[in-house]
């Protein structure tokens, strides 16, 4: 028998869904799962050469078949940065807790620096992401239960406030 995922972790490239959802996982003392980590493992290859090689609809349809095995695997999870865009996925996450990790578009592209593994942001960093976050906004802010601003703050100091809402909301 499986439980609940113990939370979900949504928002832009960059928030730290992937490094927080580590410690997240260790402190709530479940399991860690990075979904675009599962995907590049299946297809045996980066998200950058999935996206182009098959394009971002066949991306799009890896991602929801990982995260619906994710989420019935349970345990903390970090999903991909536009996973939220299909209403599938976003239907399969009501019932579980779901961080919404924000972040200011400066830190999000001083995070990203000169990375080439965030197919969607190349070019013009700041502008991509800034349009990425707004177009995703309202599919964030629809699944979330909990939304957390990561922005000058330590991945540690990110989970811990993850785990002090969470034990707020269960207490409440």
């Amino acid at each position: 028998m499986t439980d609940s995922p113990a939370v979900v972790l949504v928002g832009p490239p960059a928030v730290g869904k992937s490094t927080v959802g580590a410690l997240l996982a260790g402190r709530l003392g479940v399991s860690f799962c990075d979904v675009d980590t599962v995907i590049e493992r299946q297809q045996d290859r980066p998200i950058t050469e999935i996206f182009a090689e098959l394009g971002e609809p066949a991306f799009r349809r890896l991602e929801l078949e990982a995260t619906l095995a994710a989420l019935a695997a349970g345990g903390v999870l970090a999903l991909g940065g536009g996973a939220v865009t299909n209403a599938q996925l976003r239907a399969a996450l009501a019932g579980h807790r779901v961080v919404w990790l924000r972040t200011t578009v400066h830190e999000a592209v001083r995070r990203v620096g000169g990375s080439t593994t965030r197919p969607l942001l190349t070019g013009d960093v700041a502008g991509n992401w800034k349009r990425l976050a707004s177009q995703r906004a309202p599919h964030y802010e629809e699944v979330a239960t909990i939304v957390v601003d990561t922005a000058g703050r330590t991945p540690a100091q990110v989970a811990a406030e993850i785990v002090d809402q969470l034990t707020s909301q269960e207490l409440g």
